[in-house]
């Protein structure tokens, strides 16, 4: 892992309030989980920015050094890593993920 790879992640980290680094695109997800992410933050109803990691090997792996985290998709709110869609789910469904995007200020989607 280089440190221009990590440099990079930090800078698509902290330059974006919500970013969800994924495989695929938000029209054309690659796999379930990236898909139900995308689902979730639609319900959401927030501004967010995504990465296709299918398009840059070097991010698919460095991601998973970046956040100590094996899986992809992964979701950052305001620079702070928050989970997988997993993680994402349970704070969805229990009301946890909608407060904390109000608690960080993130902007609704225009």
């Amino acid at each position: 892992m280089t440190d221009a790879v990590q440099q990079r992640i930090a800078e698509i980290v902290n330059g974006h309030d919500v970013v969800l680094f994924m495989k695929g695109t938000p029209l054309f997800p690659q796999c379930g989980f990236s898909s139900r992410a995308i689902a979730i933050l639609e319900h959401l109803g927030v501004a967010y920015d995504t990465v296709d990691v299918l398009q840059d090997q070097a991010i698919r792996q460095g991601i998973k050094a970046f956040s100590d985290w094996p899986t992809i998709p992964q979701l950052y709110v305001k620079g702070e890593f928050v989970g997988g869609s997993d993680i994402m789910m349970e704070m969805y469904e229990a009301g946890e993920l909608q407060q904390f995007m109000t608690d960080q200020g993130v902007a609704a989607a225009n």
